[in-house]
C-alpha cells in the first residue's frame, strides 16, 4: 500500500539575507564607479585604478615574442628594479669597437696612466685579434663576431660590448669608441664630465627629410612608430635613403625609453660637412694645437635636416643646465696622426 505524497511548507528566507545581498551589491557598484587609489586595494575592486602602475610598461606586441626577446625583457626588468650600486670610485667603461689593431693605443695608454681604479676597457675586434702594446688593453678582448659596415651586425657588437661592461657594477658610464677616436682632454676632466652629469650623451634629432623619416618602414611596427624614429650621425649623400642601423638604433631606442634622460648630442666630435659617405678624416698635416682648441671650444651642436628646407638646428651643449664645451673625444683621425697627437697630448690637456 503506497502512502500519499507529503506536502512540505515553503521555507521563507529571512529578510536579513536580502538586505545583505543588497548592501554587498551596492558596495561593489560604488567601488567600480569610485575606485580606490591605494595600490593594495586596486586589484580587488577595479583594474582601472592600477593603471598608474602599468603605464611605464611597453605595450604588448601584436605578435608572439621569441625566446630571446622574452629573456631580454626579463633582464631589462631586473636591471630597472635593481638599485644603483655605489662604487668607490665609480668607473667609466671604455668600449672599443675596432676591426683589429688599435692605431692610437699608445695615446690611450698615456690617457689612462695613473687612473687604473677609475676605468675599465673592453675590446671588440671583429676581424683579427690585435697585438697590444699597452698593459691596459691586455686580455680585454670580449667574444667578437664579424661586423659589416652599415649592417645590423654593428648593433649586435655594440650590445655585446655593453653586456660585458654591465657585468662590472662599478661601471657607471659607458663610452663607445672606434679605432679612429682620440681623447681631447685629460682623464680627470673626462671622468668628472661624465660621472657627474645627469644625462646620457646620445646624438639624436628628428629629420623629416629623406635621410630621416624617409628611411622609416612600416615593417618596424608595432615596436617602432614613425613618430619615434630618430637619427644621430648623418651621412649627407643625395639619394641616400638606406636605413643604417648604427645611425638610428640608439637614438630611437633611447628616445622611446627615456627622452628626457639624453642630451641629444654626442661627446665625440665628427665633421660631416664634406657631404660624403664618411665624415672628414684628419691627416697628419691637419693636426695642430689650433685644430684641437677649435674642437674643444665648441659649445653648440648643429643638425641639418635633409628635406628641401635644409633647416639648421643649433642647440647649446648644457652640462647639468650650464653651457659647457660639447666634446671629449673626436674622430676620424688617421693612423699617421699618432705621433703628433702623442706629442701634443700633454700640451692640449693642460689648458682644460
Amino acid at each position: 500500500m503506497m502512502s500519499a505524497p507529503r506536502h512540505r511548507a515553503h521555507f521563507k528566507k529571512p529578510t536579513w539575507v536580502f538586505l545583505f545581498i543588497f548592501l554587498v551589491s551596492l558596495f561593489l557598484v560604488c567601488a567600480y564607479v569610485y575606485p580606490p587609489r591605494n595600490t593594495a586595494a586596486c586589484y580587488v575592486f577595479s583594474s582601472a585604478s592600477c593603471k598608474a602602475l602599468t603605464d611605464w610598461l611597453p605595450p604588448a606586441p601584436a605578435r608572439d615574442l621569441t625566446d630571446e626577446e622574452v629573456a631580454s625583457r626579463v633582464v631589462i626588468r631586473d636591471i630597472l628594479n635593481t638599485p644603483p650600486a655605489i662604487s668607490k670610485p665609480p668607473k667609466i667603461a671604455f668600449m672599443f669597437l675596432i676591426p683589429g689593431a688599435l692605431p692610437f693605443e699608445k695615446l690611450w695608454d698615456k690617457f689612462f696612466q695613473g687612473h687604473e681604479d677609475r676605468f675599465s676597457v673592453y675590446v671588440h675586434a671583429s676581424k683579427e685579434k690585435p697585438v697590444h702594446t699597452s698593459r691596459f688593453f691586455l686580455d680585454r678582448e670580449i667574444r667578437s663576431e664579424k661586423v659589416v659596415w652599415g649592417g645590423i651586425s654593428m648593433i649586435d657588437a655594440e650590445r655585446r660590448l655593453l653586456a660585458n661592461a654591465l657585468k662590472d657594477p662599478d661601471n657607471q658610464h659607458f663610452v663607445l669608441l672606434s679605432d679612429s677616436c682620440v681623447p681631447l682632454h685629460d682623464f680627470d676632466y673626462v671622468h668628472n664630465y661624465l660621472i657627474y652629469t645627469n644625462v646620457s650623451y646620445i646624438d639624436k634629432f628628428r629629420d623629416p627629410g629623406p635621410h630621416g623619416s624617409g628611411r622609416y618602414s612600416e615593417r618596424m611596427l608595432p615596436e617602432v612608430e614613425k613618430k619615434d624614429f630618430h637619427k644621430g650621425a648623418q651621412p649627407g649623400m643625395e639619394g641616400n635613403k638606406n636605413c643604417y642601423p648604427d645611425e638610428h638604433y640608439l637614438p630611437t631606442f633611447f628616445h622611446m625609453l627615456n627622452p628626457l634622460g639624453i642630451a641629444n648630442w654626442s661627446v665625440t666630435h665628427v665633421d660631416w660637412s664634406e657631404g660624403k659617405w664618411h665624415p672628414k678624416s684628419y691627416k697628419a698635416a691637419d693636426v695642430s694645437m689650433e685644430l684641437v682648441k677649435n674642437i674643444t671650444s665648441l659649445t653648440e651642436n648643429v643638425h641639418v635636416t635633409s628635406d628641401e628646407r635644409k633647416e639648421i638646428q643649433i642647440r647649446p651643449c648644457l652640462w647639468n643646465g650650464e653651457k659647457r664645451p660639447c666634446y671629449l673625444f673626436a674622430r676620424k683621425f688617421l693612423p699617421e696622426t699618432l705621433d703628433k697627437m702623442v706629442l701634443l697630448f700633454s700640451n692640449y690637456t693642460t689648458y682644460t
